[in-house]
């Protein structure tokens, strides 16, 4: 899909400005170039921490290696943009495709970029029918507040906006077996519970080792390629970073969520619009997600982290020395790796909510999905603390809710007397509560699926790995 709007702008009868983002390590500039395989007018990319007269003689260079740059060199990113405009100008006929990758980079402080720009753009670029202007960023802050949120002069500019998600379980599953990798769906499931569908960290598997293997050698070993990354990660995607690292990692030990107001207190961070600011983009790029609680009101929504790779960052390498090796090997059928696996599938079913719904037979009905949570004190017990917890339900616009149980398993899984009391306890606890006056449904998501016995006979429905799989 997003290649088809990317070579659609070629056939087009106006100029197009499209803005492509997503997180670090996505495949963004990947995706670019691989749709249009070279046809570049002009191809620039943005320099990290650089200052302005920096950032202005690399966009110089490459205006002339490409054969656009005539006469000085550009004092201001004004004159840098008429130079570009000079040059497309002296091309020929047919689509001029213009890329920008790293845009947020060179928006350095007192620059005017933004404004020479949106010049560009509104004062000749929109005016014409040839020009295909690409940018790309993965400063998801600079790209929602400059170019996706602009109130400026390039508020409601944009013709196209893609923005990439990580893969899916079925598209790593291709990656792999393009790159001629063998590896069973369980093992993939591993890789995913790991690094999510980012497409650059899957990119270091090696063939012929076991996911063992290649994750020790990933994020263990002391020269791992992946080691650092999350010291880079959040860097990269937001200017000021400090509010959302704090965020996250007040979520990584809270497994169900926390309001905005726990939140607050867990980080200590002032209440305000940079707070709230944070929090939304969190959101926005996938690491966070926010459900409304049934019956609670929209400001006391839930946040929850689901971001595979930074789980698994605090989990197992936050406290690693710089030197020392942590042993994935060592930790294999340990207690804590078969706690993080529940946890980590779990995750890995919210982000293929849509594959669940298909097996399901609902994709075409209308939905709601959301988690929740019911702090219970049992007088009888001595106020013992019984909190019920559901981490997906899934609300049908045909009245009827499926209650998603997710069970990591090695085999088949198999439902004993108290996990089966458990389960009932939470749906009846929930259409109590709730209120719910449509079925519920109880349904299980598991890896390799339920054995029949005595136990299963209250579940619904049920949906394994291969049907998270699904494309």
């Amino acid at each position: 899909m997003e290649v088809g709007v990317l070579k659609a702008a070629l056939a087009s009868e106006a100029s197009e400005f499209i803005a492509v983002y997503g997180r670090r390590r996505v495949g963004k500039t990947y995706l670019v170039r691989e749709a249009y395989e070279g046809r570049f007018a002009f191809y620039h990319t943005g320099i990290a921490n650089a200052a302005r007269k920096v950032q202005l003689e690399r966009f110089a260079k490459s205006l002339q290696k490409q054969g656009l740059l005539m006469g000085r060199k550009p004092s201001n990113w004004y004159a840098a943009f008429d130079m570009l405009e000079a040059g497309l100008e002296r091309l020929g006929p047919g689509k001029k495709v213009v890329f920008i990758d790293e845009l947020p980079w060179m928006d350095s402080q007192r620059s005017n970029f933004v404004s020479a720009v949106e010049a560009f753009w509104n004062g000749w670029a929109s005016a014409r029918k040839d020009i295909v202007l690409v940018v790309c960023g993965s400063a998801t802050s600079w790209m929602t507040d400059k170019l996706l949120g602009a109130r400026g002069g390039l508020h409601n500019r944009l013709t196209h906006r893609i923005k990439l998600e990580p893969f899916t379980l079925a598209e790593c599953e291709r990656f792999l077996q393009a790159r001629g990798i063998v590896a069973t769906r369980l093992q993939i499931l591993e890789y995913y519970m790991v690094m999510g569908g980012v497409p650059y960290y899957w990119n270091y598997i090696e063939k012929g080792r076991s996911p063992v293997q290649n994750i020790d050698a990933m994020f263990f070993s002391a020269s791992g390629e992946l080691r650092g990354e999350y010291g880079h990660l959040y860097a990269s995607l937001f200017k000021k970073p400090q509010r959302h690292i704090a965020i996250v990692t007040a979520l990584g030990v809270k497994k169900v969520g926390m309001t905005r107001e726990e939140l607050l207190k867990a980080t200590r961070l002032t209440d305000n619009g940079l707070f709230s600011k944070a929090l939304s983009e969190l959101v926005e790029c996938g690491f966070v997600r926010r459900y409304r609680v049934p019956g609670k009101k929209w400001h006391e929504s839930v946040f929850q982290l689901i971001d595979n790779f930074t789980l698994f960052y605090f989990r197992f390498l936050a406290d690693l020395g710089e030197d020392e090796n942590g042993g994935w090997t060592e930790m294999q059928n340990t207690p804590t790796i078969n706690v993080w696996r529940g946890l980590s599938f779990e995750r890995v079913c919210l982000a293929h909510a849509e594959q669940i719904k298909r097996k399901l037979g609902i994709s075409g009905i209308r939905t709601h999905l959301y988690a929740w949570r019911s702090p219970h004190l049992d007088k009888t017990a001595g106020n013992v603390n019984t909190e019920a917890q559901i981490d997906l339900l899934i609300e049908r616009a045909d009245y009827a809710v499926n209650i998603c149980e997710m069970k990591y398993s090695s085999g088949e899984y198999v439902i004993d007397k108290e996990e089966h009391r458990k389960m009932l306890n939470r749906r009846n606890r929930f259409v109590g509560e709730c209120r719910c006056r449509g079925a519920v449904y109880l349904t299980v998501i598991t890896t390799c699926g339920i054995a029949h016995n005595v136990y299963w006979n209250d579940i619904q429905s049920e949906v394994t790995l291969d049907d998270l799989f699904a494309q």
